[in-house]
């Protein structure tokens, strides 16, 4: 049992315990043993010793007793120890047959009372140290947000930088790979699992395909392509990102252009959609993400969407273009 009274006994409780303890107790002596196990200093003990030895007549329990434990109380956080000590030794008490007979019922009942006090009190302080550690929980899970919140906003701020960056970018190479790692990077800020650009090569280390990306969204795979061209996508890029599809069991496609697509381009994926999801997406809608710090995640989901439910692989999101 815990009895956890902080820095002092209530008064109610103080003069329970003095009521109490000599009454469990026959002798003087046994009173000053009973607090001195319960680990009451001899020095509190000392005076009362040495007048229970030199004029024993003068001795009274129930002084021994008030003014020892007054003078614990007083201590605060000091004898809080010897306090919970002593409390242990009364609410555990049982054997009131010690007792003197004319004591027995009157111990047993003030037990009793201070059993019910101090279950009251641990009852309170347990409730209030649950609610103490539910506010600090939700402190530090408010905080562990904004926290996170901020450190969003200041990845898509760089983003938004980088991108601005690469629109000054004049080598066609270095735009397109640049966009490639913005692009995985904006996936993994919003927790996207994604497998960077890789090559697939045959046994001699000829090279076969260039995949830009891979992205897991809701258990889906999604194999990404990426162009910042200065003409629109025709149907020939666009064909061999379809056969890459084809040949992945169940995988979907994601093509993103900087300079759009020709219609042939997106007649030939609204044909495909009969047997995969494939949708396509322009920077127009990746640089308003970042503008509005929206989750990309959503922003694909809504693209398979439109795709599977519309038939649209081109449904520009959030633009009013």
């Amino acid at each position: 049992m815990r009895h956890d009274d902080a820095y002092h006994w209530p008064p109610e409780l103080l003069e329970l315990m003095i009521e109490t303890v000599p009454r469990l107790i026959r002798s003087k002596e046994g009173v000053i043993t009973f607090l001195r196990g319960a680990g009451v200093s001899e020095q509190l003990l000392a005076p009362h010793q040495a007048l229970l030895a030199s004029e024993p007549a003068k001795v009274n329990k129930f002084k021994i007793v008030r003014s020892v434990l007054g003078h614990l109380n007083e201590q605060g956080d000091t004898a809080l120890g010897v306090r919970r000590a002593l409390l242990k030794r009364v609410t555990e008490f049982e054997n009131f047959s010690s007792c003197w007979p004319e004591d027995q019922l009157k111990a047993e009942g003030l037990v009793a009372q201070i059993r019910r006090v101090v279950n009251t009190k641990d009852s309170f302080t347990r409730m209030q140290h649950e609610r103490d550690t539910e506010r600090q929980d939700r402190l530090a899970t408010h905080q562990a947000a904004r926290k996170k919140a901020a450190a969003r906003r200041e990845r898509f701020s760089d983003l938004r930088n980088r991108l601005a960056a690469l629109f000054k970018e004049e080598d066609p190479y270095a735009r397109g790979a640049g966009l490639e790692v913005l692009l995985n990077d904006l996936f993994k800020t919003d927790g996207v699992s994604i497998r960077d650009a890789f090559a697939i090569r045959d046994e001699e280390g000829v090279t076969h395909e260039q995949i830009d990306g891979v992205i897991e969204i809701d258990g889906k795979q999604y194999i990404v392509e990426v162009k910042w061209w200065g003409k629109p996508v025709d149907i020939e890029p666009m064909s061999r990102q379809l056969v890459r599809i084809m040949s992945r069991a169940e995988a979907r496609g994601l093509f993103i252009s900087a300079s759009g697509f020709t219609k042939p381009a997106v007649a030939a994926c609204r044909d495909f959609l009969t047997h995969r999801v494939v949708m396509l997406g322009e920077l127009r809608e990746v640089a308003l993400l970042l503008e509005r710090e929206e989750d990309i995640a959503n922003w694909v989901r809504e693209k398979a969407r439109q795709a599977t439910i519309e038939r649209l692989p081109l449904a520009l999101l959030g633009t009013d273009f």
